[in-house]
């Protein structure tokens, strides 16, 4: 072999190795994006939790607070809630009378979410807040024909997107804020010592007419803000 083979074979070999150091090496680089992106996720989607979650300004400057045990308060700046992987939709008129005084924390049923918790004033001033639920994630375009109750002191509103057909609020319901926001509201007057009792109930509809089978599989991820004001 001529020394100008020889040189020429070298180079062959050292370029080959480098492009697969190189491929190695990208290889490894997505191995370890794919990773992160995997935990990002599983963070993001993370299953079994609806979220309260209270803005800090009303918890250390106006003394709001929030738990959801009455008998052992325990405070807490979020509150988690227990959801369900898989529900079947099911009519407003099976769900339990009681829902609201039922229990406190979690108290989910067979085809439905049910939550319990309190906002307590421990200040010294008057304050109004505001309470929104927000949509995270949609798969299947499953909120079509969810439904979202909430218990402020005895009192409940059900909130629902408007029929996909007539572009018309649902028989006994609040259409949805906006695409994102199921509802937001003010809470005026909340004086020193009070104790506002909330119940979230979420739930599929099925006599929604949007309630149909290309919503099944759908997901739905929301949580609740509570604010001391809000920016439009």
């Amino acid at each position: 072999m001529t020394k100008f083979e020889f040189e020429t074979t070298s180079k062959k070999i050292y370029r080959r190795d480098f492009r697969i150091r190189m491929i190695r090496l990208i290889l490894l680089m997505l191995l370890i994006l794919l990773i992160i992106l995997y935990f990002i996720l599983a963070a993001i989607y993370e299953a079994g939790h609806f979220t309260i979650i209270l803005d800090k300004n009303l918890m250390w400057d106006k003394g709001i607070v929030i738990y959801d045990n009455l008998k052992e308060k325990k405070i807490s700046k979020e509150l988690e809630a227990e959801t369900k992987e898989n529900m079947d939709n099911i009519s407003i008129d099976w769900l339990p009378e009681n829902l609201d005084t039922e229990k406190d924390g979690s108290h989910n049923g067979a085809n439905y979410i049910a939550y319990t918790f309190y906002i307590e004033n421990e200040g010294k001033e008057s304050v109004n807040y505001w309470y929104q639920v927000l949509i995270d994630d949609i798969v299947l375009n499953v909120d079509e024909a969810v439904r979202v109750m909430v218990y402020l002191n005895g009192q409940s509103t059900v909130y629902a997107k408007k029929n996909g057909f007539t572009e018309k609020a649902e028989p006994d319901t609040k259409p949805f804020e906006s695409e994102d926001t199921v509802m937001l509201e003010c809470r005026q007057n909340f004086n020193p010592g009070d104790i506002d009792r909330f119940t979230i109930v979420v739930w599929i509809e099925g006599d929604d007419p949007d309630c149909t089978n290309a919503l099944l599989g759908g997901e739905l991820k929301m949580h609740m803000d509570i604010t001391e004001e809000h920016i439009d």
